[in-house]
């Protein structure tokens, strides 16, 4: 592999001789086996517990999961000591508490499964040991882990705890094999110091609410509800001796600058296209690493950009749903490096083609298996259809603002709002059909919809329903597509469990608010009566949250900002929400996220995004002096050289170009200059919400500045001097695209 340090011309030149001579990517032999016969097989879950514990211990376990009653220090130590032998068996010698601490990413710390034993005075004896106690909890330094001045930085103590509700789990390295126990990560005092904890919460809470709803509407037997989540996860892919070449890649996970080749997507030729056999290769190993670890990837295919795709899994639980997430993201990197690829989760890593984002297909489900947001068979599971969208749809429209916020990163502001992603404005696409229906519920009127697909309600008063019967419109951040809502203004490099847990609390706190408004209406009307007067004042309530057209037109965002719907472009503009106590109140009235906890969440984000930012602008400074202007410089130094031997009649042409790269060349050590001299303030200053806001308002024009002056550079820099690897050759000269 090409060393990352290489800046010469020939490390470029010859990075691309390999990759178009050598397009083959070696391929492991994959099992013939179904799927069936290997899923999970790296994952430890209830029905290993089923098999392996005794039937009281057992049953410990599943009150734990369905009714969250404490699990016994006997069960630990019983479960403790099938999760080791289970382990070991797989070749496994350490263990690790898996959790995800407010840097977005995932920490473990990994420790043997090996013990001292004294068997007499002068011999010390090694026993694999692993105890319930281990299992449970788990002490790891937290003094490194952001806490957003919920702990001091000496105050190291930080705890890990097992979460029963997701599985336990294998992963293999090159060598070795280490067992992952998922896990919550709180404080000395209890406080949420991770992004899972939250979730938990919210999920908990979102069942609490909706039974009692679902019992004021009829549904009395109604013990639990949960949330679902199917997350469409898009990546791009780039070889490997590409990425080592761009320094910007390796820093910041995106291409800080590259001048746009002259196709770019225009063609349309690559979404759902035939999969490159280098890119299948990879998918085949990919998928088998997930199915192994009880992902169920279902879907994958070439997204719209060139070497950019997608996968897709079968919903699952919420919580679980967002590990897997977690634990996916990881491995694509993992199996992208084995096979010669870079995987790229950055929501914008190349500048005039689409982002990714990551579309959050979100629904519930109750005991029962049934979809809440699917139309029924019967007059009063079509009423609760009816009950429960309403009440998800004011939920968005009252919290919108804080949803956006759930959402924001510096990689996603480069997406929102461009053309291939929802706007950063919070709306909610219903299709043709439903926004009729919901008219005429407004209106005291039945809907004129005939279509084959029309359910009879049979209830005067309700209007027919479709079953799955939606419009698509990619331009809405958060859209109903039949029996779900798919969220899909959250990034690509995303946890997801950030807006989820938003989400579930948004709904739940809507939920209460819904059950005392409906005991109130329940005085006065029949039960079916009550129902649809809620529905129809929920309705009426969000309607400005509701729109079906074009999210990306000017005419939108004028149409948003007199529906007065929050409008925040930024992610400095956005997270600024979570200083608004009244905007934030649900998470602490739910008790999903207390005071401090919210607090805590807005300091690490405004952290992160000053960070981030700053890692970006001193990157693109060091390209520019280490590689742009330099190149210029050759350029220009040929170009001198010429003008001085060329003809008088020559000269005057030859000059156009030698003036164009002058100019360019002013633009770069100006900019350059200014922009480092704009960081140099920004370091001065000790108030990271001012150092934030000083990024967006200085730093970025600059940057932007900059860029352009250096991808014009590229243009006008003969090939052979330009050492950057360029967008034609990452995006197309690999056997990817």
């Amino acid at each position: 592999m090409l060393e990352m340090s290489s800046r010469s011309t020939s490390g470029r030149v010859s990075a691309l001789q390999e990759i178009t001579q050598s397009m083959k990517t070696k391929k492991d032999k994959l099992p013939s086996a179904q799927v069936s016969e290997y899923f999970g097989e790296l994952t430890f879950n209830i029905a290993h517990m089923r098999e392996k514990l005794p039937r009281d211990a057992y049953q410990n376990i599943v009150r734990a999961l369905e009714k969250g009653e404490k699990i016994s220090e006997r069960t630990a130590d019983l479960v403790a000591q099938a999760v080791k032998e289970w382990a070991m068996s797989k070749g496994a010698t350490h263990f690790c508490h898996w959790f995800q601490p407010m840097t977005g990413l995932t920490a473990e710390k990994h420790d043997a499964f090996i013990s001292i034993q004294n068997t007499n005075h002068s011999e010390l004896t090694v026993i694999e040991r692993f105890t319930g106690s281990q299992l449970i909890q788990g002490e790891p330094d937290a003094s490194s882990f952001p806490s957003g001045g919920m702990r001091s930085t000496f105050e190291a103590r930080g705890y890990t705890a097992w979460d029963p509700t997701s599985p336990i789990f294998i992963l293999e390295g090159e060598t070795t094999k280490t067992l992952c126990i998922p896990s919550v990560f709180f404080g000395y005092h209890g406080e949420a110091l991770d992004l899972k904890t939250p979730l938990l919460r919210s999920t908990d809470v979102l069942s609490e609410s909706c039974v009692e709803f679902l019992k004021l509407i009829g549904d009395v037997d109604a013990k639990s509800v949960t949330s679902t989540l199917g997350v469409e996860q898009e990546y791009f892919l780039i070889d490997r001796r590409f990425a080592a070449l761009r320094p910007d890649l390796i820093m910041t996970g995106r291409t800080l600058i590259g001048a746009a080749p002259p196709r770019g997507q225009q063609l349309e030729d690559h979404y759902f296209g035939a999969i490159p056999t280098r890119v299948l290769t990879f998918m085949e190993e990919l998928e088998r690493e997930l199915y192994r670890l009880g992902i169920p990837v279902k879907t994958r295919h070439n997204e719209v950009a060139p070497s950019q795709f997608e996968l897709a899994p079968i919903f699952e639980h919420a919580v679980i749903a967002a590990d897997h997430n977690t634990l996916l993201m990881e491995v694509i990197k993992k199996v992208a490096n084995k096979q010669g690829l870079h995987c790229l989760l950055h929501e914008k890593p190349f500048k005039g083609i689409n982002g990714s984002g990551k579309h959050c297909n979100w629904a519930m489900s109750n005991d029962k298996g049934e979809n809440l947001l699917e139309p029924g068979k019967t007059p009063h599971q079509n009423i609760r259809f009816l009950a429960i969208v309403a009440v998800v749809l004011k939920a968005v429209y009252d919290h919108a603002d804080v949803l956006r916020a759930s959402i924001a990163s510096p990689g996603n502001d480069h997406r929102l709002g461009a053309n291939e992603a929802p706007p950063a404005i919070i709306s909610v696409f219903v299709g043709s059909l439903l926004s009729r229906i919901f008219e005429s519920i407004e209106k005291g009127k039945a809907a004129d919809a005939t279509d084959k697909q029309i359910i009879d309600l049979g209830v005067n008063q309700i209007p027919p329903i479709s079953k799955d019967y939606t419009d698509r419109n990619r331009t809405s951040p958060f859209a109903f597509t039949g029996n779900k809502f798919e969220f899909r203004a959250v990034g690509s490099s995303h946890n997801v469990a950030i807006p989820v847990s938003t989400l579930n609390t948004a709904v739940a706190a809507t939920l209460r608010k819904a059950s005392k408004r409906l005991e109130e209406l329940l005085k006065k009307h029949k039960r079916d009566e009550a129902v649809m007067a809620l529905v129809k004042e929920y309705l009426v309530a969000s309607k400005h949250v509701r729109f079906d057209g074009n999210g990306y037109s000017q005419e939108w965002r004028k149409e948003a900002e007199k529906r007065k719907l929050p409008i925040f472009d930024t992610t400095s503009e956005a997270v600024k929400v979570y200083q608004d106590k009244k905007a934030v109140e649900f998470f602490v009235e739910q008790k999903v996220l207390s005071a401090a906890e919210i607090e805590s969440r807005f300091n690490v984000q405004v952290e992160r995004y000053v960070k981030t930012l700053l890692i970006e602008l001193n990157m693109l400074s060091e390209l520019s002096k280490t590689h742009v202007i330099p190149a210029v410089e050759s350029q220009l130094t040929k170009c001198y050289a010429v003008l001085d031997n060329c003809s008088d009649s020559l000269k005057k042409v030859y000059k156009k170009r030698v003036e164009a790269l002058e100019r360019v060349m002013k633009a770069l050590v100006t900019g350059e200059e200014e922009l480092l001299e704009t960081i140099s303030k920004i370091d001065s200053v000790h108030d990271e919400v001012k150092k934030m806001d000083m990024i967006q308002k200085t730093a970025i024009p600059l940057r932007e500045e900059l860029r352009a002056a250096a991808d014009e550079a590229e243009v006008l820099v003969s090939d052979d001097l330009w050492t950057l690897p360029k967008y034609r050759e990452m995006l197309f000269t690999h056997g990817i695209s």
